[in-house]
């Protein structure tokens, strides 16, 4: 049986890879850690080099919030309050807290035999699976055996990786190049396989065990969904395809991935997490199919032949208390719009054209719709069509090529996407206050940031757009969030994303960003996005630049 390698070993290339600003060399440093790893231990070091705990499309994550990190980081120091607080202060990350903290900790460990690859993960899948009663006490005992034994380098890492905050600038593509830089992998059947298996350590495992060519895509293994190129006008969009094309009416709900196989069902987000728990009536008609699929569609809030507001999704995403409640003051319909696996067969290579005749085959005779199709030619023929799904109550339309193929993860110019807003941005809350007058007594005011690279730039400030419910909820996620509590203001884990429409933008001191959101509102909270969704700063500066008249300053 061979032994799973030191965990330090990653550790250390890690702080290698964080210490150069060249990519070439972050993707050389990771290669050559990479390289003489067994296959097992190759998984597991590339999903932590990428930021995650866990597989992507996993059901669990390792759920560990800056409370309980800090909790056990005192104790295991011996540090106090104002310990922590002024290490925090001066690093502003919790994974240097750590190194800094286990530097000089006061417990020791019963099994002072050094941490592997292994260890760690069979540590995070404990975290992963402790649910229900006692969970809160199983996690705190994993999370202290694991930083008692923990270098203050390796702690510093575990706590980057489970905080979600590893800032090593090693992106999703450079981890992708170093993998096919330490096992030779050609480019394009490397983006090939990272597309089928959406996660960067099965890729490595396969790049370690040469087995690369042989990834098919299958179910409960979720792949990146295709997205849409933004037009600002229905004569942009004509004049793009030039050619009759479908348009479809863009839908606001959640975009879900419907997979099944031998009679099992699975729904996955946008982020690639499984959902089926929040959508049960979504799951239930298609484990009556036959075969093994996977389709591609959203799931609506929907009653009555009308779309219901998208808001009213929010708590069954959460999978908070009282679901039956949640489920009848929000029901949804799934809206199937392509096709991507049927009976083994990939069909992302096919035509739309033929991929939506067998879906429609597939879906026939269930309560699952096939997504509102119209076929259009001219700017007159798209507007007329737009003003259409604006009047039902959708955000505008998603126009596509017949003769398309799917492209995994990334924006093709066969999709296209028309929306009235144009101007709007996927934002991270990074600090909040407390409100005035009615809104005295819940946090209802947030700032928010894009991201800059490994950095994240504030950019506005917002406070409308929420309903009270919301707020009052928002209020409680954000307590559970806090890094720093100033009294009336608070310091938050970036986690949270809202949709902000705006106005304009102009350039300004204000915030670190350079930029400021002029007559910001949140459209809507975005729990199907992440951290690593936001908008990024270089955009923020095209649509700056876009603008017809630019405010230099406010």
């Amino acid at each position: 049986m061979t032994l799973s390698a030191p965990f330090l070993g990653l550790a250390e290339a890690l702080e290698r890879v964080k210490d150069t600003r060249s990519k070439n060399e972050k993707v050389r440093i990771l290669a050559d850690y990479l390289r003489p790893l067994e296959p097992p231990d190759a998984e597991i070091a590339a999903r932590i080099a990428s930021g995650r705990a866990s597989e992507r499309g996993s059901k669990d994550e390792a759920q560990v919030g800056y409370s309980t990190l800090l909790e056990v980081l005192k104790e295991v120091t011996g540090s106090d309050e104002a310990a922590v607080s002024a290490s925090y202060m001066k690093h502003g990350d919790l994974g240097k807290v750590a190194e800094e903290l286990l530097a000089t900790k006061r417990m020791q460990s019963l099994m002072p035999e050094n941490l592997t690859l292994g260890d760690v993960e069979t540590a995070f899948g404990t975290l992963r699976s402790a649910k229900g009663k006692g969970s809160s006490t199983m996690r705190k005992s994993v999370l202290r055996s694991l930083v008692l034994r923990a270098s203050p380098l390796e702690g510093k890492y575990i706590v980057k990786v489970l905080t979600g905050e590893m800032r090593t600038g090693l992106v999703t593509g450079l981890v992708e190049e170093a993998i096919g830089r330490a096992y030779s992998i050609p480019e394009e059947e490397l983006a090939r396989a990272h597309m089928l298996v959406g996660d960067l350590g099965t890729l490595a495992k396969a790049g370690a065990s040469g087995q690369v060519g042989g990834l098919r895509m299958q179910p409960f293994r979720p792949v990146n969904f295709m997205l849409a190129e933004p037009m600002a006008t229905a004569a942009e969009v004509a004049d793009h395809f030039g050619r009759e094309v479908y348009a479809e009416y863009k839908y606001d709900g959640v975009r879900a991935q419907v997979h099944r196989h031998r009679g099992e069902v699975r729904i996955y987000s946008r982020r690639l997490e499984d959902i089926t728990s929040s959508f049960p009536e979504v799951a239930a008609p298609f484990r009556k199919q036959g075969e093994d699929l996977i389709i591609d569609g959203e799931v609506v809030p929907f009653s009555d032949g009308r779309p219901l507001p998208f808001q009213l999704l929010q708590r069954r995403l959460r999978r908070m208390e009282n679901f039956e409640e949640a489920a009848r003051n929000a029901p949804v319909v799934y809206f199937a719009f392509d096709l991507l696996l049927k009976n083994s067969k990939e069909m992302v290579q096919r035509p739309l054209a033929e991929r939506r005749r067998l879906l429609a085959r597939v879906v026939e005779g269930t309560p699952v719709r096939l997504a509102e199709s119209k076929v259009v030619r001219t700017a007159e023929e798209v507007e007329h069509t737009f003003r259409m799904s604006r009047g039902l109550g959708y955000e505008g339309l998603v126009v596509k090529d017949p003769n398309s193929v799917y492209i995994m993860g990334k924006r093709g110019s066969g999709w296209v996407k028309l929306k009235e807003e144009l101007d709007t941005l996927d934002v991270v809350i990074v600090a909040a206050e407390y409100g005035h007058g009615k809104r005295a007594g819940v946090i209802s005011d947030y700032t928010f940031a894009v991201r800059d690279g490994d950095s994240l730039k504030t950019i506005g400030k917002a406070y409308s757009g929420l309903t009270d419910a919301e707020i009052d909820e928002m209020t409680g996620r954000l307590k559970e969030i806090t890094v720093r509590d100033y009294g009336y203001r608070r310091t938050v884990k970036p986690e949270i994303v809202l949709e902000v429409a705006f106005d304009s933008i102009q350039k300004s001191d204000r915030h670190d960003s350079g930029y400021a959101l002029r007559f910001p509102r949140i459209k809507r909270i975005r729990t199907d996005k992440s951290l690593s969704d936001i908008d990024t700063l270089e955009k923020v500066g095209r649509i700056f630049q876009g603008q017809k008249l630019k405010v230099e300053q406010i």
